[in-house]
């Protein structure tokens, strides 16, 4: 009997979700802002779940499936990507790392697994000058989603093909699965806009931002399009028909998708679905906004799941737990390559500056 257990750092709610046997023993929540004001929450709430023989563990940007005793400075550096300053001033983050820091201490079974850039499954010159092409949460949403379309479809892994939108509390991402593989991927800071993060950065706007603080990332999306940042997204829904600037928020925002949709269609031309999933795509109003420009290319549906309360990046990351200890989910672990992740998210850099980067950054943080 294999007991595994997921967990998705979201920027809204840090969800937990845990198989025993492959059967849900573990479905919960927690505040994000709780998790980075005490870490010591999550730990609990981890070990009071009993043994366990995997925990997959906050990944962030992602690490080549690395076990927690293994983790150093360099490795807490990759999964944030944030300086010692940035830390300070983004709470999540630096809340993130005590937390990590905290499970090693503890001997937690924890495993930090890939971001889409990391997969042997996405061809090289996909990943050409990109740092995000799908965090290891939204890559763990796409495992859900080969798994769950296999179960509604009645067919093998490796005939699943779909691109899956992920409209998440922050971010947007959208990536393209052929054969039970992810073969191509944009993340939130290489693709549309999100809520919250204004996606992919026009080159001229970075250039008069000079040393912009990570932060920066974090706006610009449809709330602040609307002039409401602190505005929820149920709410935004509500506003369309009778707020002219919530209207252009909700368009950007679902045009956003569509596009990144239609351009991940040279990659996978005939997807067998679309899923949904993310936040947004539980308010009914957007998720039938999003189907209606949508199954165009495919037949669009709502990824299903298995569990009632964590998000789908913590059922995925539970499915990973689940395979990469020999578990009932082993199949999908191996028919998605996971366990080939290699190298880390500079590697794919030609800009002129490519080198002073890695040196600054990876050597800086090796010790």
């Amino acid at each position: 009997m294999t007991r595994a257990i997921g967990i998705d750092p979201g920027t809204v709610s840090f969800d937990v979700c845990g198989l025993e046997d492959g059967q849900v023993f573990l479905d919960t929540t927690v505040p994000s802002k709780d998790i980075a004001a005490n870490p010591q929450v999550l730990v609990d709430l981890l070990e009071s779940a009993g043994p366990v023989d995997a925990i997959v563990g906050p990944s962030g940007y992602g690490l080549p499936l690395v076990h927690i005793r293994d983790v150093g400075e360099r490795e807490l550096f990759l999964q944030i990507l944030v300086d010692p300053a940035g830390r300070e001033r983004i709470s999540v983050l630096g809340g993130l790392r005590r937390l990590v820091l905290m499970m090693k201490e503890r001997g937690l079974p924890v495993y930090f697994v890939p971001g889409v850039i990391h997969l042997p499954t996405v061809p090289a010159y996909r990943k050409a000058n990109k740092l995000d092409m799908g965090t290891a949460d939204k890559m763990c949403c796409a495992v859900l989603g080969v798994y769950d379309q296999a179960r509604h479809l009645g067919i093998d892994f490796d005939e699943t093909s779909f691109i899956f939108v992920e409209v998440g509390g922050a971010y947007t991402a959208i990536m393209a699965v052929d054969r039970g593989k992810i073969v191509d991927g944009l993340g939130g800071t290489t693709g549309s806009l999100g809520y919250y993060s204004l996606g992919a950065m026009d080159g001229e706007l970075a250039y008069l931002l000079g040393n912009f603080p990570k932060e920066t990332l974090f706006s610009g999306g449809a709330s602040f399009i609307a002039g409401r940042p602190d505005l929820a997204p149920e709410a935004l829904a509500e506003l369309v028909t009778s707020d002219g600037p919530c209207q252009a928020a909700w368009q950007a925002l679902v045009e956003g998708v569509v596009k990144s949709v239609a351009a991940e269609t040279a990659v996978v031309e005939q997807p067998r679905e679309i899923l949904l999933s993310g936040r947004l795509c539980r308010i009914a109003a957007f998720r039938q906004a999003l189907a209606e420009r949508l199954e165009r290319f495919a037949p669009v549906r709502r990824v299903a799941g298995f569990a009632s309360v964590a998000k789908e990046a913590a059922q995925g990351a539970a499915l990973i737990a689940d395979g990469l200890t020999g578990g009932q989910h082993y199949r999908l672990f191996e028919t998605m390559e996971i366990g080939g992740a290699c190298g880390t998210v500079f590697d794919y850099l030609y800009i002129r500056d490519a080198e002073a980067l890695k040196h600054k950054y990876l050597l800086a943080n090796s010790q």
